[in-house]
C-alpha cells in the first residue's frame, strides 16, 4: 500500500459539493482541459461519476463502496479519507483524545485507503495559544500546530501514525516476499479490528496491541 497519499494539506473549491454544482464545473474542465485531473472531497460519492477523479479523498462519516476502492487502485487512482466537524470519531480537535491521531493512520490500513486528508494545518484563529474555538466549529478543526514552529500533541500524534503506516506497508511485503503466511495473517487480523469509524470502547487497546505486535514482529523479521 503506497503512502504517496498520506498529507495532503489543501482546500479545494469544488469539495463536498452537489450534483448541480459538479456536474457543469467537470463538464467545463472536460471541455477546456481535458488533459487535467480531478480532485476533491466528496461526500456525495461524485467520484462514481467523473471517471478522471484522480485524487479524491471520501467523507469517513459516509458509506464507501470497497470495490470502487480496488478498482480506483487498479487505475492508479489515490482514494483517501478525511474527517469533519461532525465526526466524534476519531479525530483531532484539541479536546480528541490523542490517540485519535495515530488511530487514524490504521483505521485508513484497515479500510484499504491510501491515507488521510487534513483539511486545516495552520488556519489560526485570533488567539490560538489561548483558545482554540472558531465560531460554532469544535476546538481545534482549523489548525493542528501552532504559530512560531510550535507543535502539537496531535500533530506529534499523527507523525507516529504516518510512520505506522509506512512500517506496516514494508512489513507487509517482506512478509508477502517470504511467504510467511502465518504471520502476515495475524497481522491483517489486527488491523482489522480497527476499520472503525465510530467509538468503541476497546479502540486504543486494539490500538495498542496492534502497535505492539508489529514492534515485536519487525525485531524478528530481516
Amino acid at each position: 500500500m503506497s503512502a504517496k497519499g498520506w498529507l495532503k494539506i489543501t482546500n479545494i473549491a469544488m469539495d463536498e459539493r452537489g450534483r448541480e454544482e459538479m456536474d457543469p464545473a467537470i463538464a467545463l474542465l472536460e471541455r477546456v482541459a481535458p488533459e487535467f485531473g480531478v480532485a476533491f472531497a466528496d461526500n456525495h460519492k461524485s467520484y462514481q461519476r467523473y471517471q478522471k477523479s484522480t485524487d479524491i479523498s471520501v467523507a469517513a462519516g459516509d458509506p464507501f463502496d470497497y470495490n470502487d476502492l480496488i478498482d480506483r487502485r487498479k487505475k492508479g487512482y489515490i482514494t483517501t479519507f478525511y474527517v469533519c466537524c461532525s465526526d466524534e470519531f476519531p479525530n483531532q480537535f484539541t479536546f480528541s483524545d490523542p490517540a485519535e491521531s495515530t488511530y487514524m493512520a490504521w483505521y485508513a490500513m484497515a479500510a484499504g485507503f491510501d491515507g488521510a486528508l487534513r483539511w486545516a494545518f495552520n488556519s489560526w484563529v485570533k488567539d490560538p495559544l489561548r483558545d482554540s474555538r472558531f465560531r460554532t466549529w469544535p476546538a481545534g478543526d482549523t489548525y493542528i500546530v501552532y504559530p512560531q514552529g510550535r507543535s502539537s500533541i496531535r500533530y506529534e500524534r499523527m507523525l507516529e501514525g504516518i510512520q505506522d503506516f509506512t512500517k506496516v506497508s514494508i512489513l507487509k511485503a517482506k512478509l508477502e516476499k517470504s511467504k510467511d503466511q502465518a504471520n502476515l495473517t495475524q497481522l491483517n487480523a489486527k488491523i482489522a479490528k480497527l476499520n472503525k469509524s465510530k467509538r468503541y470502547a476497546d479502540w486504543n487497546k486494539d490500538l495498542n496491541d496492534a502497535k505492539e505486535f508489529v514492534r515485536a514482529l519487525s525485531e524478528r523479521v530481516e
